[in-house]
């Protein structure tokens, strides 16, 4: 009988608490339902956790978008600083809201805004402008980049551009089609390779293929009077994890039911909003991207204007996750292996592209978690001038952790220190990529799904156009799933009235069990064997899903039947010639003064290592010290490091020989300068021997050979430049 009495103690104590946190758990769902009910009401649905001032209606416009640039009202305790540049967000139009970018304080628009830059935000509303396209909407992007840097005469740079998810190709598109418009581009979580991924890992991928194409996105569309409703997106997301869609989410909220609400509530105000898309948009997304993967090959035509990734002249930041299931690592990059044979390709185009890889994150945690904002995305924020200078080339984003044993801590920003390392196609390469049978299984899909498509239109499309109509779309959208399990649990169901005076009577007298509770435990173990259930379902129809593709789409007579020929070459990015050296070229490398001759013997000196912003920071006083580095600006900075690396590349030695040809004959200012030039390079520690050989090679063109460093200090010191 001893033991009975506290088992039935545990027992009362576990089922009382039970009932409450069924009630609490009911009265969050209300509230949800509710927001829901708000939202769907509102014209312009948003979960900004900032002020927005609307400056341009995209409704107004030539060819009228659901778009609109909103400028981001700075908190009272926010300082801007007019000559640093501004950033914009572009949230992604995927199946939900828009805010996404600033839902929270510690959020992308957060950390810029801490950081002195104006901030602007790119959103739309729930319905689109009948008509209007993908084009149409890249156009109006480009109309309020222009906007934003006519607002903005005295920045020291184009205004940084920040794409989420489905954003982030979009603004890739207008970049490529406006070269000249942009700074700095960020896209994180973004897909740009469709077909790309990792057997066993990435299975969404073969989506297009298990559904035969991309008829029954049309099929959607007809049924929603020419609309498409974002909510089967958002079904789609959802039924890519069913553990955590049928049960960790919902669990999570019940069994922190005393705390876990707000974070719920604010996530699902967002989640539970769909928007809707023309038929004609998500068409072209589908068709074109991610079963077409027309993009990368360059054979996209918007206006009579092929949309060239190449194009791009801005630097290219490219923030993706292992832990992201929706957007890989592999369709974050494998688009570089589509358009370039190698890092030379790269750097010959003039373009610069870093990328980061977070170890875990998953897909909306790259844009939406406070932990990723106050590390990686400060840290964009802080380098971003520092990526903007670097000469062309692929480069990896390393953050490591600055301790007060850092060397020059003083010229780090933050928490961390953000080295651009450089890289090459091998190391995207290593990450996992399709062999040539893979891609030839996707080129078949596109194959089969433009029949389908083809046959839909002839033979079903006419009676499905037909029969649709307003009313019936809108009775479509109304019963979808999604919106119901919302609208089931808010105040227009008259049975939750009763919820919410229950749940007030039971925050007034909560009975939360004890942690140590076995019959708590129990319910952990229950909770967690459901899990792991649900997930062997996932992994198991994933497995299937994959061999059922491979085999399928492999079948050498489907191949042949759908026009691909027996056997194809793997194809080859074009080549991208490298300027050769020329009588021009010689011309140059004599062309400049003090500054160029440090920036070039700098560049010499940090080849193929890379930089980190105390290297960026310090190369301020490189520009000071020379009377010509008054009035050089970051934008002509970055000219001239663009044109030093480029002569570097063409003929390091000429280059570099040149070098006692630009620098004055004074020997104390060269000495000067040698020294400014060794403090920068070491800005990061002490330099390894293959770098100290080719200071030692810079050291004979400044015409100082064997003159100890030590010593020029002193002199330098000794002397006001």
């Amino acid at each position: 009988m001893a033991e009975t009495a506290p088992s039935i103690s545990y027992w009362f104590d576990y089922w009382r608490d039970a009932c409450e946190r069924s009630v609490l758990f009911l009265d969050i769902l209300r509230r949800r339902g509710n927001d829901y009910l708000e939202q769907s009401m509102r014209l312009a649905p948003n979960v900004l956790n900032f002020q927005p001032e609307v400056l341009i209606d995209g409704r107004t416009l030539q060819r009228p978008v659901n778009y609109a640039l909103v400028r981001i009202v700075p908190p009272a305790d926010v300082a801007i600083n007019p000559s640093k540049r501004p950033f914009i967000v572009f949230d992604p139009r995927a199946g939900h809201g828009p805010g996404i970018g600033g839902m929270k304080h510690d959020s992308e628009i957060g950390v810029a805004l801490r950081a002195g830059h104006a901030c602007y935000f790119v959103g739309f509303l729930p319905h689109p402008i009948p008509g209007q396209t993908i084009e149409d909407v890249c156009r109006a992007e480009a109309h309020f980049v222009r906007k934003v840097i006519e607002l903005h005469p005295r920045a020291e740079g184009k205004p940084v551009l920040i794409g989420n998810c489905q954003a982030g190709w979009q603004i890739m598109m207008m970049a490529a089609l406006e070269p000249d418009l942009p700074g700095p581009i960020l896209i994180a979580g973004s897909p740009l390779s469709y077909w790309a991924g990792v057997r066993g890992k990435n299975p969404m991928r073969y989506l297009g293929g298990m559904l035969g194409g991309t008829w029954l996105t049309e099929l959607t569309s007809d049924l929603g009077d020419g609309v498409f409703d974002g909510a089967w997106l958002i079904s789609n997301f959802e039924s890519s994890n069913p553990s955590n869609t049928l049960w960790t989410k919902q669990y999570n909220v019940y069994s922190k039911v005393d705390t876990e609400g707000p974070r719920y509530l604010e996530f699902e105000k967002w989640w539970g909003n769909p928007v809707l898309l023309n038929g004609g948009e998500i068409q072209f997304i589908v068709d074109e991207l991610f079963v077409g993967n027309r993009l990368a090959a360059g054979e996209i035509v918007m206006g009579g204007q092929a949309v060239d990734l190449r194009n791009i002249k801005s630097p290219i930041i490219v923030f993706c996750s292992f832990g992201d299931d929706i957007t890989p690592p592999q369709q974050a990059l494998d688009w570089l292996l589509d358009l370039y044979r190698d890092a030379d390709d790269i750097i010959a185009s003039g373009q610069t592209i870093a990328y980061c890889l977070h170890p875990s994150v998953g897909h909306l945690g790259i844009f939406v978690s406070g932990k990723v904002a106050k590390k990686e995305h400060e840290e964009f924020v802080f380098n971003i001038d520092l990526i903007d200078v670097m000469p062309p080339g692929l480069y990896e984003i390393v953050l490591s952790e600055a301790d007060p044993a850092t060397a020059h801590v003083e010229l780090i920003s933050g928490k961390y220190i953000a080295k651009l390392s450089p890289r090459t196609l091998d190391d995207i390469r290593a990450l996992g990529c399709n062999d040539a049978a893979d891609e030839r299984r996707f080129e078949t899909v596109a194959r089969v799904s433009e029949i389908n498509k083809g046959l839909y239109e002839r033979f079903l499309q006419p009676t499905v156009q037909a029969l649709s109509t307003p009313a019936t779309a809108e009775f479509l959208r109304e019963t979808h799933p999604n919106r119901v399990a919302f609208r089931a649990f808010s105040d227009r169901n008259p049975s939750m009235r009763a919820v919410a005076v229950a749940a007030e009577k039971v925050k007034a007298n909560r009975h939360p069990v004890e942690p140590n509770n076995p019959y708590l435990a129990m319910e952990k173990i229950a909770s967690s064997w459901i899990v792991t259930n649900l997930d062997i379902f996932a992994k198991w129809r994933e497995a299937a899903t994959e061999n059922i593709f491979l085999s399928v789409y492999g079948m050498p007579w489907l191949q042949t039947g759908v026009g691909l020929a027996p056997a194809r070459a793997e194809a080859e990015a074009i080549a991208i010639e490298a300027p050769k050296a020329s009588a021009l070229v010689d011309a140059a490398m004599l062309q400049g003064g003090p500054i160029e001759a440090g920036l070039r013997a700098l560049l010499y000196i940090q080849a193929g290592e890379g930089a980190d912003e105390r290297h960026f920071n310090a190369i301020e006083a490189l520009r000071k010290s020379t009377p010509e580095g008054a009035t050089v600006g970051r934008r002509k900075l970055k000219e001239m490091m663009r044109a030093q690396a480029a002569l570097l590349r063409a003929d390091s030695t000429a280059a570099l020989d040149a070098i006692s040809k630009m620098l004055p004959n004074d020997a104390e200012r060269r000495a000067r300068l040698l020294v400014t030039v060794f403090d920068v390079a070491t800005a990061d520690g002490a330099l390894p021997p293959d770098q100290m050989i080719r200071f030692d090679r810079v050291r004979e063109a400044f015409g100082l050979a064997g003159a100890r460093i030590d010593a020029l200090s002193d002199l330098r010191k000794s002397k006001v430049a």
